[in-house]
């Protein structure tokens, strides 16, 4: 591996728990509802919104395919609501997440790759890099906040802090 790379792990609820929520069915409680036509896995992610005239929205996103390694140059965080995004397309994706502090270091961030299928939702202040679509171009559902007030706050690195981000094994 290369110095100062970071190193994507998969996705799993217990250790994305920090950062936000993974947004999957897999082994959650279900119920059938729409007379049994349809399985609904209930309340998978809390959507967190505040301050003034604040509202929730829903949005597409449409990602390029991002060429790897990357370096990890810059991130954002949401401080008045928690930001979701779920796949539309059964692929892979990198998520990379920091803890909500007053300004990240590089070695503060953990990477993940996802399954294809789960989809995940930011904690309030929770930092991250934007997401990596290294496998294909893909389509997101976006759940974010709408209202007054700054909710998008940016850290552009140093250069010599700016760290690797590899493909994943396998």
């Amino acid at each position: 591996m290369t110095e100062n790379a970071l190193t994507i792990e998969p996705l799993t609820r217990a250790v994305f728990a920090p950062f936000g929520d993974v947004i999957e069915s897999g082994e959650r409680d279900s119920f059938f509802i729409n007379n049994g036509m349809a399985e609904r896995y209930h309340d998978l992610a809390r959507i967190e919104v505040s301050g003034e005239d604040a509202g929730a929205i829903i949005s597409l996103v449409k990602s390029k395919k991002y060429e790897m390694p990357r370096k990890l140059d810059h991130a954002e965080h949401h401080p008045l609501g928690s930001q979701a995004f779920v796949p539309l397309d059964d692929t892979p994706f990198i998520v990379v997440v920091a803890s909500p502090c007053d300004l990240p270091r590089p070695e503060d961030f953990h990477a993940f790759v996802t399954d294809g299928k789960q989809g995940i939702n930011y904690h309030p202040g929770t930092w991250h890099h934007v997401l990596l679509t290294p496998y294909s171009a893909m389509t997101f559902l976006c759940v974010d906040r709408v209202g007054a007030g700054n909710n998008c706050i940016d850290h552009f690195f140093d250069v010599d802090q700016q760290w690797l981000l590899e493909m994943p094994p396998g």
